[in-house]
């Protein structure tokens, strides 16, 4: 992380440290338990766990990963919410990206079918001029 073009130093807040662990199926994901944690390491209990879905979504630009959070404060509880909120983190994905989509398209600059300002091939090569 760049911090010399913005004239600050990257430094981690000491109150908001959690531990991570990974659970996969090996299949259609991964969630993540960040356990709250002091700056000792041991578990912070004034703060709640929190579960993050992790999934990928195979586009024609290739694999775009998808992070959610799940609402639950158990594990299986986030497991049992996965494919619900990993739907819609997908549709919000693809509404996303068709947005990115009409905004490219409309900034394309097209010239009018005459030609405009650009000179025809005759006019190039000398012929399709008036002679003097």
């Amino acid at each position: 992380m760049s911090s010399a073009s913005n004239g600050r130093q990257a430094s981690m807040e000491a109150t908001q440290i959690y531990r991570e662990e990974t659970f996969t199926d090996r299949r259609v994901g991964t969630i993540r338990r960040l356990t709250p944690v002091t700056v000792d390491g041991s578990p912070d209990a004034a703060r709640a766990v929190i579960f993050v879905g992790q999934a990928q979504v195979m586009t024609p630009m290739g694999a775009v990963p998808i992070s959610f959070e799940l609402d639950s404060p158990t594990l299986d509880g986030a497991i049992a919410k996965f494919g619900d909120a990993a739907e819609q983190a997908v549709q919000q994905t693809m509404r996303e990206l068709q947005e990115i989509r009409r905004e490219q398209a409309s900034s394309l600059v097209i010239p009018d079918s005459a030609g405009g300002s650009m000179p025809s091939p005759g006019d190039l090569m000398g012929r399709g001029r008036p002679r003097r």
